[in-house]
């Protein structure tokens, strides 16, 4: 039987239990949270140097060293959404940025990996760019016919727009065009020098790249209508359906004077990791960018767009599990 001492009175023992039992639970209850903290290092694959996809990840990854001090992130760049997807589905990379449609490319070609492809949050639309030079007296996409056309790097996403484009307004990609594979770092310059046209961009408005050379630099921004958007949905096969059409905005670049919105085509960027990451570290993940929307929004214009309500929807890839933890935790 419990035996008072006499010299403390049994309220008070009674309270001395009574604390210890709640610290007790209370250790309980902590130790798994400090268990379950991530750590260790990822490795984030971005894009072009002077795109908006390493830039952001670059802001980004100021914010996660805040959240996560555990985890050091690696930034490494990429030639875009194609290379990026093969790097996380092999293992060469944890998380990634790439569009709808080249995910569901991806999937489609049975690329090595892609089953374990997962989404963490649907970003920002990509706004596909048709930037041609005033004096080439290009206005389609048919009057691309003969000329000089940057078309992206070969693991990008650009390149897998181009060539689609292209096609959609019935155009042979290697034979009605002279294609330069190229990425928005050099294609400015090219097109400044006469070694371009045009060039194909699919990026967040405004993309720097762009601005600076309207900067310096006569340019248009040649439309792509709704029609080159059934084409598109025609020609595209499934992975098409990410497509939409869209408007660029006639002040989204200052120098180029449109008098009104200009058409074009636009698709979904997602966060994409692999279903082999562990859920707490992707669960933290998730949550840093969708609290780091307005700080890295107002040097990442695009960013701005990221929405907790629309984040969750991620097809063509389901929701890694822990980001569904993350979406859970702050559903109203």
């Amino acid at each position: 039987m419990f035996t008072v001492p006499p010299r403390i009175s049994r309220g008070r023992a009674l309270g001395a239990v009574a604390g210890l039992v709640v610290l007790g639970l209370l250790a309980w209850w902590l130790a798994p949270l400090r268990a379950a903290t991530p750590s260790g290092s990822v490795t984030f694959s971005t894009g072009v140097t002077t795109g908006v996809y390493q830039r952001y990840g670059t802001l980004l990854k100021e914010d996660l060293a805040r959240d996560l001090p555990r985890v050091s992130v690696d930034l490494r760049d990429s030639e875009g959404s194609q290379q990026n997807l093969a790097r996380v589905a092999t293992g060469d990379a944890d998380f990634t940025i790439a569009t709808a449609d080249a995910v569901a490319k991806y999937q489609k070609d049975r690329r090595p990996g892609a089953d374990g492809l997962r989404g963490c949050a649907r970003l920002y639309d990509d706004y596909v760019q048709l930037i041609a030079a005033k004096s080439a007296g290009i206005s389609s996409v048919a009057g691309l016919r003969g000329k000089k056309v940057g078309v992206g790097q070969e693991g990008s996403g650009v390149r897998l727009l181009a060539e689609r484009i292209l096609t959609a307004a019935g155009l042979d990609p290697d034979q009605d065009v002279s294609p330069v594979l190229a990425g928005i770092d050099t294609m400015p310059r090219l097109l400044e020098e006469g070694d371009l046209d045009a060039f194909f961009w699919s990026g967040g408005l405004p993309t720097t790249a762009v601005e600076k050379l309207s900067e310096r630099y006569d340019i248009r921004l040649v439309p792509l209508d709704a029609a080159l958007v059934e084409k598109l949905h025609t020609s595209g096969g499934a992975s098409a359906r990410y497509y939409r059409s869209a408007e660029i905005p006639a002040d989204a670049y200052g120098k180029i004077r449109n008098s009104a919105p200009v058409p074009t085509v636009a698709v979904a960027n997602l966060l994409v990791t692999d279903d082999r990451i562990d859920p707490d570290l992707v669960e933290g993940f998730t949550r840093t960018v969708i609290k780091s929307r307005d700080r890295i929004g107002h040097q990442v214009h695009p960013a701005q767009l990221v929405d907790l309500r629309t984040a969750i929807y991620t097809a063509p890839l389901p929701l890694h599990k822990g980001a569904q933890r993350y979406y859970q935790s702050v559903k109203p």
